[in-house]
């Protein structure tokens, strides 16, 4: 019964080639003991057992359990702990997704936040899970390289990151998990637990804000706990999730140790630092500096994969501090020579520690907690920039065809490709060395690929020709391997990374269409609006005699065009001909839809030589808001970019009617909706600061204007604004629906026991919702116009809700229920929201939860003969929503003879170790814990004779 185990996790690491048929790995537990506590306990675990099978649980007769032993334990790694490590090698019989797991009895005692206490009763236990497919080749999960046992101190933020390091160049995401006891079939269930800064009232931050605060941050590792209130011991988990091409592909499950002392000390800080991005082949000198107001010794260490020849070859970074542990401001310089080798998609992450030591000032060194403070530098390693690229046009026999040529690449690293992309412009592409390769939405499309070692690659749009007279323009980008992969491997380029983009070749053929740059409203009205449309000219020979024809079509998506002008021009320099005012609109009800063609004069007769993309006029609406706020939301469908701009909002100035003052500048992201909301503020004060109380019942009047840019040096204006109608509404329509009142129709568990064979037949449970929506809440009258329902479930209460239906039955009126079809059981938590016609939702409905109808029901009789009638002693029917279950069989003077966790029991009538039972009457308990709404579901216990006949 000593206790001992206070963190540890399991790793996996491939060593049988990719492409063999076997699957063989190095499956690892790194387990840290309590040597203050549990030091003879510690001492004497010589060896560990493995349980492993598929994560679907199944027979036992599909699990293998395997003991491993201890390599040398590394005997003090601080804080009165030491780590052991077990390894085993292990073929798996097939590919597949399978759990790794290790059980040990026992915990420390005295656990804060997990139970039920004594916490030294509960035992220990991880699992890793490990995805084996040819389809992901070379593979091994990730190494955590920062140790989990740390000291915490009252009152002062606390900072963990694993250190988790990737060989593969795989993407990790963090996320929190309950720590657990072992279940059946090397499964794991939840103990009871609580985040620790909930065990006892919140306390404040550091900085003295309130409460405490404990989170993990799912993309850089940081467990933050800000700040400790109790001392004493905390345990928690989280899981490393390995990603590739966005399919997770294994994952680890860390369960961690906190020490919570009261330490009388300060602990150091280290400076911020950067992240870092640079060109492979870069040398690195990035200096760390930490300090201690106490003015104790500090000792600042580094470390990370980066620092492991085996992780990263050829060059390894290096860590140098001048004077460790002898300064209160302490030093480092970390360098790191990087190489075409160590060019990958994922940032190699860093780590520097810093600890302090009693220095001059401290009276009782003996008293002295050793306090730390980390921080993690994230470095990208990218591509060089391909150089050189020109283009060449070439006689083809599919027609138009262009040569590209290049100089050599810097970066021959085998397997790598270069990539070759086109698009129909000239086009500028910012550069961010942080995020190498071609940005999605610049219009490019990859047309190519050819290995590195080349330097040519020729055009034919695959062999039909391209269009004469487009201006095409051509960039290449260099493409890597994932780390350690190599050619032929599976997926061996996904998570390799990329090259910055090159210089663009563009051929900079004269524009030989016009092109829609303004659809733009000049005049609000349901009669007499106005919209501008102009268009640029295209480069083609004075006095060519030409026309353009102007179609207009109702709505943004508009197909239905009519044509509104017919423009006769010569191409005459200064001529009017790229512009038409469009009368006599019903520009307040509606968007409208503009294309141009173009007829140029071909023997003597007008011919159509082309016509523009479609380009719309921008469309105000209301969007949901607060109440006090009006929303707005604003789209064009045109062919230039409006994204990644500064649209510009302006709302009627009501002391001078008919004038609009800017009071926002907007930066927006997305490609065609943009939103606003108005809370009265004027942001914008160049034009005069003119701000207004927003109150029910009041009407406003806003319009935007939308910046823009084709992003292609040929067409100008270089960018293009453009206005949208006038919107005038109130802010009573922003006022959010009243929640819905929610309720589950009712199990009749007297029934469902009554028909037991229904739980073994089954393809899913169903739960039938049902709700209300109501007329008024808290004396204000509901919105009424209500135009969907939203419904949300969680499996356990107190996890976030999922949105998993939008229900709605148009035109009206709106279904009020809803079935949830098949789930595993009935147990889970609901609530419902409204929406109304604005897309403003409601707060959630009153939370329901339901329990299953659990049916465990065992005979007081049986044979086990060997006629296979009635051999087993094992529940009717199907045991229905059983998580877990401990069953022990006693014989008549109370001593135990059996026991399993078997949830079908499946007990022969023999010992565990195999020997026949004399007939009688047997004494057995049953602890089960069944499926619950709750995630620590409440033991039930049953108890009874049985008769083993033979």
């Amino acid at each position: 019964m000593a206790t001992h185990i206070r963190a540890g996790e399991i790793t996996a690491k491939r060593i049988s080639p990719v492409g063999s048929d076997r699957h063989t790995y190095e499956i690892t537990l790194t387990a840290y003991f309590d040597m203050q506590n549990g030091e003879g306990a510690a001492n004497a675990q010589n060896s560990v057992f493995f349980t492993i099978g598929p994560v679907i649980s199944g027979p036992s007769s599909n699990l293998d359990v395997i003991e491993a032993p201890r390599l040398q334990p590394i005997p003090n790694i601080g804080n009165n702990t030491t780590r052991n490590t077990y390894t085993i090698t292990y073929t798996f019989r097939s590919a597949g997704q399978y759990r790794i797991s290790f059980e040990e009895d026992n915990r420390n005692n005295n656990v804060l936040n997990i139970g039920p206490p004594p916490t030294q009763n509960l035992n220990f236990y991880v699992s890793t899970i490990l995805e084996i497919s040819s389809s992901f080749g070379q593979n091994q999960t990730p190494v955590l390289l920062n140790a989990p046992i740390d000291v915490a101190a009252v009152g002062q933020r606390y900072i963990h990151n694993p250190g988790a390091f990737d060989a593969d160049g795989d993407s990790l995401a963090y996320r929190m998990f309950v720590p657990q006891r072992s279940g059946v079939n090397g499964s794991g269930i939840n103990l009871q637990y609580k985040d620790p800064n909930m065990v006892t009232p919140p306390g404040s931050t550091e900085a003295g804000a309130s409460p405490a605060t404990f989170s993990m941050n799912k993309v850089t590792g940081d467990l933050i706990w800000d700040a400790p209130v109790t001392k004493g011991y905390y345990n928690v988990a989280f899981v490393v999730e390995e990603w590739r091409d966005g399919a997770i592909i294994g994952q680890i499950v860390r369960d961690m140790q906190i020490i919570v002392e009261d330490a009388r000390n300060d602990r150091p800080v280290i400076q911020p630092i950067p992240d870092i991005c640079v060109e492979a082949g870069t040398l690195i000198n990035q200096p760390i500096t930490a300090t201690d107001k106490n003015g104790d010794k500090l000792t600042l260490t580094s470390s990370g994969g980066v620092y492991e020849a085996s992780l990263i070859p050829p060059a390894i970074a290096k860590f140098t501090v001048a004077q460790q542990g002898a300064q209160s401001t302490i030093t480092g310089l970390f360098t790191w020579q990087t190489s075409c080798a160590h060019i990958r998609l994922e940032p190699y992450d860093v780590l520097f520690k810093v600890e302090d030591a009693p220095g001059p000032a401290v009276p009782n060194p003996a008293l002295f907690r050793k306090l730390v403070d980390m921080t993690t530098v994230n470095i990208k390693v990218y591509g060089p920039k391909p150089t050189g690229l020109k283009t060449t046009a070439v006689n083809d026999p599919t027609g138009t065809a262009y040569r590209l040529n290049w100089d050599a690449y810097k970066c021959q690293t085998a397997g790598a490709k270069i990539a070759i992309y086109r698009a129909e412009k000239c086009t500028d592409l910012p550069e961010d060395v942080c995020s190498p390769g071609i940005p999605a939405g610049s219009g490019y499309q990859e047309i190519g690929r050819v290995d590195v070692n080349q330097t040519t690659f020729l055009d034919n749009n695959g062999g039909e020709g391209l269009r004469p007279g487009v201006s095409y323009s051509y960039r290449i980008v260099v493409m890597f391997p994932r780390p350690g992969a190599k050619p032929g491997d599976p997926g061996y380029l996904i998570g390799g990374g990329e090259s910055l983009a090159s210089a663009e070749a563009c051929l900079n053929l004269p524009l030989v269409m016009p092109v829609i740059t303004n659809v733009t409203v000049d005049s609000t009205s349901t009669t007499k609006g106005v919209i501008t449309v102009k268009w640029i000219k295209p480069a083609a020979a004075a006095g060519l005699p030409a026309q353009y024809r102007l179609f207009r079509a109702s709505g943004q998506n508009g197909t239905a065009f009519t044509q509104i002008a017919t423009i006769n021009t010569n191409l005459t320099p200064g001529a009017p001909d790229t512009l038409f005012v469009d009368r006599n609109l019903n520009t307040e009800a509606n968007a409208y839809n503009y294309k141009l063609e173009y007829y140029t004069t071909q023997g003597g007769q007008l011919t159509k030589f082309d016509e523009t993309e479609t380009a719309s006029s921008v469309r105000l609406e209301q969007a949901a808001a607060q109440p006090n706020q009006v929303g707005l939301k604003w789209t064009a469908l045109v062919p230039w970019d409006n994204s990644n701009r500064v649209h510009r909002v302006y709302r009627e100035d009501k002391r001078k009617p008919g004038t609009f003052n800017r009071i926002a500048e907007v930066s927006v992201q997305g490609p065609q909706t943009f939103t606003f909301v108005d809370d009265g503020t004027d942001k914008y004060a160049a034009d005069g600061t003119v701000n207004v109380t927003i109150v029910k019942d009041s009407t406003y009047c806003y319009k935007v204007e939308t910046v823009g840019s084709y992003n292609n040096s040929q067409i100008k204006p270089s960018v293009l604004y453009n206005f949208s109608q006038i919107l005038c509404i109130s802010s009573s329509d922003t006022t959010k629906p009243c929640p819905p009142v929610l309720s589950l129709d009712p199990l009749n568990c007297d029934s469902l026991r009554a028909h037991p064979e229904a739980f073994c037949t089954s393809a899913g449970f169903t739960n039938h919702l049902s709700w209300e929506y109501p007329k008024e809440l808290d004396g204000r009258e509901c919105d009424p116009l209500v135009t969907a329902y939203r419904v949300y479930y969680a499996r356990y209460e107190g996890d976030s809700p999922t949105l998993i239906a939008t229900v709605t039955t148009p035109p009206s009126p709106l279904q009020t229920t809803f079935d949830h079809q098949g789930l595993a059981s009935f147990a889970g938590c609901y609530y419902v929201t409204a929406v109304n016609r604005f897309g403003s939702e409601s707060a959630p409905s009153n939370t329901v939860c339901r329990d299953n109808c659990p049916m465990y029901v065992l005979p007081n009789v049986f044979t086990p003969n060997g006629d296979n009638k009635n051999d087993t002693f094992q529940p009717y029917e199907c045991p229905a929503f059983v998580q877990s279950l401990e069953f022990k069989v006693f014989n008549r003077w109370g001593a135990q003879v059996f026991s399993t966790k078997d949830v079908n029991i499946n007990w022969d009538g023999k010992t565990n170790g195999g020997k026949e039972l004399a007939a009688g009457q047997y004494y057995y308990e049953v602890t089960i814990y069944f499926e619950s709404s709750k995630k620590q579901s409440t033991p039930v216990s049953m108890k009874g004779w049985v008769q083993l006949l033979r």
